[in-house]
């Protein structure tokens, strides 16, 4: 069990600095993806800067927590995308909620419950 979560772990950090990556080449067209344009070069450094970094951060500790199997190192990622969720709950609260946001949000609800799995089930 504990391998299968750390397989599990593994490619949900890949998966995220992949994303990362993204971001990172090409911001404009990632960024449009998950609904984000960019606005000049502002935009752009702000879509590599804060995005990139937010899944680069939550990708790289996940998938370090599961090489090393260690709880600790996915404390920030559970941290990172529990923020991430109630940001998108706040906006279900105050503009209503839309067809389009319901896939993030169980996305980031099943990724908490992963990263919230492994903290507990890991080694410290």
């Amino acid at each position: 069990m504990r391998l299968v979560l750390r397989l599990l772990l593994g490619v949900i950090g890949l998966l995220a600095l992949i994303l990362a990556a993204r971001l990172w080449m090409d911001p404009a067209m990632a960024g449009a993806k998950l609904g984000v344009a960019a606005n000049g070069p502002l935009g752009m450094a702000t879509l590599r800067a804060d995005l990139a970094g937010f899944f680069g951060v939550a990708g790289g500790l996940t998938l370090a927590g599961a090489i090393r199997s260690d709880a600790k190192l996915l404390t920030a990622p559970m941290l990172l995308i529990g923020a991430a969720l109630t940001g998108r709950v706040v906006t279900v609260i105050a503009m209503g909620l839309k067809p389009e946001m319901v896939g993030p949000m169980v996305v980031e609800a099943v990724l908490l419950v992963v990263l919230a799995f492994g903290r507990r089930t890991l080694k410290a």
